[in-house]
């Protein structure tokens, strides 16, 4: 797994973490976390799809299901607005799509998602040309730099990993209801 604690203390930019990266390595990456996330579905069954687990961060309570549909929908964004960046076409706005979590009602339903999510992830990447457009960045306001198509890819798999990690700490506490484990 790719480390982001650098970014995450501010000590380097998705732009410098990416340097350097190819398209197969982000491939691979995007592999590891799905993969990630599919170990932790794995320790599940259908009843903990709608446990709500305590998050003292949020607002209100996610499910396992409510975690994935928002970290799936939130990396895709990141990859299709990646490869428009690649081809040098900038963008600006939203590309985003969320599918209903209360629609993802068994771990089966979940394992799809991922895996769809997984094929049209890997898919973007098939968008990008030869020469990747790199000198082509768009600026995020809540970022406060410019990205170019690399660093906005890296920042898909970097949402995931908090998600992973929102994710590993909702399957614990289903666990730990469900069963006492």
């Amino acid at each position: 797994m790719l480390d982001f604690s650098a970014v995450r203390r501010n000590e380097q930019n998705f732009n410098q973490l990416a340097a350097g990266l190819t398209i197969a390595e982000l491939r691979a990456l995007t592999n590891e976390m799905i993969d990630a996330m599919l170990v932790q579905l794995a320790m599940c069954d259908d009843a903990d799809m709608s446990f709500v687990g305590y998050d003292p961060s949020a607002d209100d309570g996610w499910t396992i299901p409510h975690v994935i549909a928002h970290a799936t929908a939130s990396a895709e964004e990141h990859v299709f607005v990646a490869a428009a960046l690649a081809r040098g076409a900038p963008f600006e706005g939203r590309s985003r799509y969320e599918v209903a979590w209360e629609t993802l009602t068994t771990v089966d339903a979940c394992r799809r998602r991922l895996e769809e999510s997984r094929r049209m992830r890997l898919a973007s990447l098939e968008l990008w040309p030869n020469e990747p457009q790199l000198h082509v960045t768009i600026v995020l306001p809540w970022l406060g730099y410019a990205v170019n198509a690399p660093a906005r890819f890296l920042m898909s798999l970097n949402h995931d990993d908090l998600h992973l990690t929102h994710l590993t700490d909702v399957v614990r506490q289903a666990r730990v209801v469900r069963r006492g484990v």
